[in-house]
């Protein structure tokens, strides 16, 4: 370190009294010329999104939006909210809970796919080793409520096909993940559909997003429904509201 500018260096923004440029362009060039979801690919990325990319990346972002108070991170924003908790608590506590099983599946997917794309034996040893190693549970495939078809995964591979006739990727994810498809329901002698995680992973992948940014990315889209559940609970009321209402309890393991 020869300065102590150099503490944080950056190739983000730089900014001094008067100026603000992120990735090199001036914030002011930026307000009101570029859309939301191309500022995250730029911030993010340091590049400009082709139109069919920032629409690809924009139906992702779209679809995990939201899934319900039975998520543990809604549930965890409306809880923190009846604690008293104002907004950026209740958002920051919803955030925390997007871990590895809640919340992980589509940065799993994303290594998932990467894995099969580098094995030289195809996708069902490509499965076999994966499992060996990580485990029964296949990220991006088989949902506990969506058991037929999780709705949000054929629009999304949908709008990818379309992507891949606007030269906005080329699908060679979206095939992986159709092979892993097929080769899931051959296996269980039943259907395994492809979920939201599976579908926004073959996205990303396409995109060329690595796997870690997907979960970010994630973190960015729910976060969306988190403050729609904390700021309705916050107008609903309710004080210190636990998982389940006052009447029911826990049970009690006795040793």
């Amino acid at each position: 370190m020869s300065d102590v500018a150099d503490w944080w260096a950056t190739a983000i923004v730089d900014m001094e009294p008067g100026r603000i440029e992120i990735r090199g362009h001036p914030i002011q060039d930026l307000i009101g010329k570029v859309g939301f979801v191309e500022m995250i690919w730029l911030t993010v990325r340091g590049d400009r999104p082709t139109p069919a990319q920032a629409r690809l990346f924009e139906a992702a972002l779209v679809s995990a939006v939201d899934h319900g108070p039975q998520a543990p991170s809604i549930a965890a924003a409306r809880m923190a909210v009846t604690c008293g908790l104002p907004l950026n608590n209740a958002m920051a506590s919803a955030v925390n809970m997007l871990g590895d099983v809640h919340g992980g599946a589509g940065e799993q997917a994303v290594e998932l796919y990467h894995h099969i794309a580098a094995h030289p034996l195809g996708v069902e040893e490509a499965l076999n080793d994966w499992i060996a190693s990580r485990g029964k549970i296949v990220p991006g495939f088989g949902h506990r409520f969506h058991t037929q078809t999780d709705p949000r995964a054929p629009r999304l591979m949908a709008m990818v096909r379309e992507a891949v006739e606007a030269g906005a990727c080329d699908g060679r994810f979206m095939d992986i993940a159709l092979k892993v498809e097929a080769a899931l329901s051959r296996r269980k002698s039943c259907p395994i559909p492809m979920n939201i995680d599976g579908a926004t992973a073959v996205i990303y992948a396409e995109l060329g997003f690595a796997p870690p940014l997907a979960r970010g990315i994630f973190c960015l889209s729910r976060s969306v429904g988190i403050l729609a559940h904390a700021w309705e609970q916050m107008q609903q009321g309710g004080r210190n509201k636990g998982p389940t209402p006052p009447d029911y309890r826990w049970t009690f393991l006795r040793e």
